[in-house]
């Protein structure tokens, strides 16, 4: 089977992560959809050749079956089982599929040495911040664990932190999304109030029986809005009870839609899953069941009725929508106005944002256009830019006068605070390190590279932030945009924004201004230029 180019870069830097810098315990970040499972086989399929015995570790026996089906289609490689009575003790084989479940059972454990595994692999990482992850890990203590997920969030991942060491490798949805792997994301705000204020926390998230009482009088109102933008469009739906979703299937029926229900007790299960795919049913509820482990490419309509502020959980359901398909143009997810007094919950910008501020912004920014009575879809890329934008914009002009001092400062070299307000980027801005490493002192390589750049590297707080610069200013020169240099030269003299220019602009400006004896031009307003054209003279920095 042939890899993806983002798939054999992720199967490098898991080498790398393990062998090179031994590094314990790694993490891999894809997007739902972008093949995970056929990155890790390729992983586990290494570490056999290498005599290694690996332990595939999930929660749930869907997604155990997928793995063993996967592994053996696309490298050959069969798997025992460590689940309920069956063991994978006195077995050939060099790979087992395990549920933690199982496992985390004391007496179930202490049947293995603690050295049984060299390597575990556990797919939906996510869950392993839970008790029964965390016992398995520990007893397993020799064993390099690369945990797999879909997270899209840096608070996720430092939480991840806890039990990982580090990052190996992470595809982002908005360049999947570039690259033709996924979907495009249209987001919708719906101007339907929906109060849920009232709805208690449990362990961390809102408990499912209040969602349920809480949603059933707007559920009439929930489809009459859907037969203003669901028709012609496969949807799922995804709800808080098996009673309510039942009830709203009932009502989407009444309403002129052809709704399924599936979950956990249904006798028909495969049945309905297999006539909503053929096309019997135009709509799907499910109370939470379809989050992990069914993929329906031909879906492009997610309607999330089940609020949480668990950026996982929000992602897994909307990462059913995301595959392609022919005759896919994009798809719909439908946000609704959930009136609450915590302001935790997610929305569409959080399959994007990385920043929470940016986060917050893009809601605010598509929740007032919904008020206003201009609802319409819109790509989340674009609503993100929008949002950066604006963050970028208060964050410069609360700092205006510490930036106007870096600009006078005699020295060649960019302040990181003025590089990253100049480039307006609020990955940059906003970051907090996940990882250990990325939270001690930058290395002295590092500053080394970042001052070849052309970046004050005094200004750096950590190992995590002097990575990102210059994974950056890489990135940036690949892109033909603007140098550090270019950027301290010409917003010196008072040029606004260089870093959002081309390389190739800045420097026929650099080299006209030389041509006038180093004196800018007279028909030239720094506060409000834009480069218009690219020349071809070598630059001058």
């Amino acid at each position: 089977m042939e890899l993806r180019p983002y798939q054999k870069e992720a199967l490098d830097r898991i080498k790398v992560e393990w062998d090179d810098k031994d590094i314990k315990n790694t993490l891999l970040v894809l997007p739902t959809g972008c093949g995970k499972t056929i990155v890790f086989s390729k992983v586990i399929e290494d570490r056999v050749m290498r005599g290694n015995r690996v332990l595939v570790l999930a929660h749930r026996g869907e997604l155990l079956d997928q793995a063993a089906d996967k592994l053996y289609k696309s490298t050959g490689l069969r798997c025992s089982v460590e689940k309920a009575e069956d063991t994978c003790i006195g077995s050939f084989f060099r790979v087992t599929v395990g549920s933690v479940q199982t496992l985390m059972r004391e007496k179930r454990l202490s049947r293995f040495p603690k050295d049984y595994f060299d390597n575990i692999v556990v797919d939906e990482a996510h869950h392993c911040l839970s008790d029964g992850y965390r016992r398995v890990l520990s007893y397993f203590e020799t064993a390099k664990v690369l945990g797999v997920t879909a997270t899209p969030d840096r608070g996720d991942r430092r939480n991840l932190g806890e039990i990982f060491d580090s990052l190996a490798y992470e595809y982002t949805l908005p360049k999947a999304i570039k690259e033709g792997y996924l979907t495009p994301i249209k987001a919708l705000t719906v101007p339907l109030k929906l109060d849920i204020s009232g709805v208690a926390m449990h362990n961390g998230d809102y408990g499912a029986g209040e969602l349920g009482t809480a949603l059933d009088p707007y559920l009439h109102n929930i489809a009459e809005e859907m037969k203003k933008v669901c028709a012609g469009r496969k949807t799922v739906v995804f709800l808080p009870l098996v009673k309510t979703s039942q009830k709203f299937r009932d009502i989407l029926n009444r309403t002129g839609f052809r709704a399924a229900e599936v979950n956990g007790e249904s006798k028909d299960r495969a049945e309905v899953l297999k006539d909503f795919e053929t096309g019997r049913y135009d709509v799907l509820c499910n109370s939470m069941l379809l989050t992990e482990g069914w993929d329906c490419p031909s879906v492009d309509c997610i309607i999330v009725l089940r609020p949480t502020k668990v950026r996982s959980l929000y992602s897994q359901m909307v990462g059913r929508g995301t595959r392609l398909c022919e005759g896919k143009k994009d798809l719909l997810l439908l946000d609704f106005l959930w009136n609450t007094e915590r302001h935790e919950l997610c929305h569409p910008a959080h399959l994007i944002c990385e920043n929470q501020e940016v986060a917050e912004v893009m809601t605010k920014n598509l929740e007032e256009a919904a008020l206003n009575g201009n609802p319409a879809p819109v790509d989340i890329e674009e609503a993100e830019v929008t949002a950066q934008s604006d963050v970028i914009a208060k964050r410069e002009e609360a700092l205006a006068a510490q930036l106007e001092a870096m600009k006078k400062r005699k020295r060649a070299l960019v302040d990181p605070l003025q590089y990253e307000m100049s480039i307006q980027d609020a990955d940059l801005a906003g970051y907090v390190p996940s990882f250990g490493w990325e939270m001690g002192p930058a290395s002295k390589e590092q500053l080394a590279k970042l001052e070849k750049f052309g970046i004050f590297p005094d200004s750096v707080e950590n190992a995590g932030k002097a990575s990102l610069l210059l994974d950056k200013l890489i990135k940036r020169r690949e892109a033909g945009l603007t140098t550090p240099k270019q950027i301290r030269f010409l917003e010196g003299r008072g040029f606004k924004h260089v870093g959002t220019w081309e390389f190739d602009g800045a420097k026929a400006l650099i080299n006209r201004i030389a041509a006038a004896n180093w004196k800018i031009p007279r028909e030239i307003d720094p506060s409000t230029y834009l480069p218009q054209s690219a020349f071809t003279e070598e630059p001058l920095f």
